[in-house]
């Protein structure tokens, strides 16, 4: 019998020589799973805090975007709803893969809901 490793977050690297490690995929921006909601653009908007718990912040509307029945309430419109349909869609794709993203791993980071989503370990 063998056991499988649980999916992990990798942190990419912008490091010559660095590779990713297999079984894994990007979900960084761009691309159909980078987070729509950025730090910089947060801070812009109003909101008062550090850059980690804007980070938070960011990944909390991430989560709150592509799997609540609110998502309306983070980001709205045609643009909105064909990135959300294509995330959801592409999903399934990222159960059982390592997800690799720049956001450093001890910050909060939208990968981590990603594999919670993909891997089914919703409450």
């Amino acid at each position: 019998m063998t056991i499988e490793a649980q999916p992990i977050r990798v942190q990419l690297r912008r490091v010559k020589g660095w590779r990713m490690p297999p079984n894994t995929v990007s979900v960084a921006r761009p691309g159909p799973f980078g987070n729509p909601f950025i730090v910089s653009e947060c801070r812009e908007a109003g909101f008062v805090g550090t850059d980690r718990e804007l980070a938070a912040r960011c990944v909390a509307a991430f989560e709150a975007w592509a799997f609540s029945p609110y998502w309306r309430n983070n980001w709205d419109g045609e643009q909105s709803e064909a990135a959300r349909t294509k995330l959801l869609s592409l999903l399934p794709g990222l159960r059982g893969k390592n997800l690799a993203c720049f956001c450093p791993l001890d910050q909060p980071c939208h990968a981590d809901v990603l594999l919670k989503h993909a891997n089914g370990e919703v409450e």
